[in-house]
């Protein structure tokens, strides 16, 4: 069978804004003809950004937009064989139904004939056939959604955009919509890419998912890929409900975390530091003793099809969805099938950043000078009567040219309520539980991200200082 061509092609996308914010960075995506994509992730992820840029509403700062193989990165929104459904879906309320579909193709003056038909077979899709002389204010939530989706549609685009369209409906009627949706995709064949921050309703209707966070794209896949195979700990928090463990691999598909050892499939050199993901789903409980590891039952909530159960093994905690009912303060023991472990290599999350070289020979980072003098960082330096400063060959370093570079784990940095007191201040945009501890990504005020691992609960968007101990820190000269 032939592969689909491709209908459009992002290359290489970038947008900064004014204020020099980056809503979108490097984004590469290719979308088959007559695919249902999937732009998801959460609030300010760039997901919305990246939808304007193909429709036409954003000019990329970088990078390029093909439709059918022609760059179509500066053409105007009008001159694009797409069409937009907003959440809010901006319909005339003084117009009737009819009227308010075949707005823009009266505007492109169409025979009113093939206006009518076209009219009546928008309607007829969206399961509103009759309804040509009712009035918007009459619609509830759903039918104003779908007279949005016909509106759009009776221009016949090649691709239809669908920014977060379900997002002002109640849940049953946002299931039903997912449905309908798929169901008219299917129908018509054309090109649907779709943005939302509900990953339940990304995994009904998808058949590709585009993962995204901090204006980057984090993993593209099927949803069975997506929730399946997650390439790393964002994904595998961002989709359903994660366990997240740190550890270790002991042996031949042997993998330690969560106090325990655990067979696994993931064929992973032994000593590798890995991350594991567990699904709540996939944790079966056993008698204590039995199982990997042993814990104690914290938490029972029932949720209707099963019960969703906090059980403390250690310091790492294991999140479980059973039939089975457990009682608070139960010992229990725990196990895993080793197919049901995704094992992925843990990310370097060293905190890397330079710092400058003032004319006193000291470190300054962000206003701050360090308590470190040049001389301990470079080995075999020292400072010359004429005030130069020569490194450990003899050679003169030019302080203007030259940078010191300093790491730090995440662990060793601590968190501030009081942002004046750390070396850098930022706001909290992503967190990660890990069974012991919180993985925190830090906006800074400076524009980079910092990773900061901290066993208290911190909220998002709280502003923080980080305090970086000098003697935590390592340092390498950057000419």
């Amino acid at each position: 069978m032939e592969a689909k061509e491709n209908i459009i092609e992002l290359k290489h996308i970038s947008k900064h804004f004014d204020d020099g914010f980056a809503a979108v960075n490097d984004f590469n995506l290719e979308v088959k003809r007559g695919e249902f994509v999937t732009f998801l992730g959460p609030s300010g992820c760039g997901k919305t950004t990246t939808l304007r840029m193909i429709a036409g509403f954003e000019i990329p700062s970088e990078g390029e937009i093909l439709l059918n193989g022609e760059d179509i990165t500066k053409l105007p929104p009008h001159k694009r064989p797409i069409n937009t459904v907003f959440q809010r879906y901006a319909l005339f309320p003084h117009m009737s139904i009819f009227e308010n579909i075949a707005f823009g193709l009266k505007q492109k003056k169409t025979p009113k004939e093939e206006i009518k038909r076209r009219v009546e077979k928008a309607l007829d899709l969206v399961d509103l056939e009759g309804f040509e002389e009712r009035s918007v204010s009459t619609l509830s939530g759903g039918q104003q959604q779908r007279i949005a989706i016909a509106r759009a549609l009776v221009n016949e685009p090649e691709i239809l955009l669908l920014d977060e369209p379900l997002g002002a409906l109640d849940l049953k009627m946002r299931k039903e919509m997912q449905l309908e949706l798929k169901s008219m995709h299917d129908k018509l064949g054309i090109t649907f890419i779709y943005v939302t921050h509900d990953q339940e309703e990304a995994l009904t209707m998808s058949d590709k998912i585009v993962v995204m966070s901090e204006g980057k794209i984090q993993q593209i896949g099927t949803p069975e890929d997506i929730y399946n195979e997650p390439k790393n700990a964002f994904v595998a928090d961002f989709i359903g409900e994660s366990n997240i463990f740190n550890g270790i691999m002991t042996g031949k598909l042997k993998a330690r975390f969560c106090g325990g050892e655990f067979v696994c499939v993931d064929d992973v050199a032994e000593g590798t530091h890995i991350t594991a993901v567990v699904r709540p789903e996939d944790v079966i409980f056993t008698a204590p003793g039995k199982g990997n590891i042993d814990g104690v039952v914290t938490s029972v909530i029932f949720k209707g099809m099963h019960y969703e159960i906090t059980v403390q093994s250690g310091k790492n905690e294991m999140v479980v969805q059973t039939v089975h009912c457990q009682a608070v303060g139960d010992k229990v023991g725990m196990t895993v099938e080793p197919d049901n472990i995704h094992i992925m290599i843990a990310e370097d999350h060293t905190n890397i950043f330079n710092a400058d070289i003032n004319k006193d020979f000291r470190l300054e980072y962000n206003g701050t000078v360090l308590d470190t003098s040049v001389t301990k960082i470079i080995k075999g330096s020292k400072r010359m009567e004429d005030g130069t400063l020569l490194d450990g060959h003899g050679e003169v370093v030019d302080i203007d040219r030259t940078k010191i570079q300093i790491a730090i784990a995440p662990g060793d940095i601590d968190m501030t309520d009081n942002a004046e007191e750390g070396l850098v201040q930022g706001y909290i945009s992503n967190l990660i539980y890990k069974g012991d501890h919180y993985s925190y990504v830090i906006h800074s005020d400076l524009g980079q991200d910092f990773i900061v691992d901290d066993e208290d609960l911190w909220n998002m968007d709280d502003t923080v200082g980080l305090i970086m101990p000098i003697e935590k820190m390592k340092f390498t000269l950057k000419k």
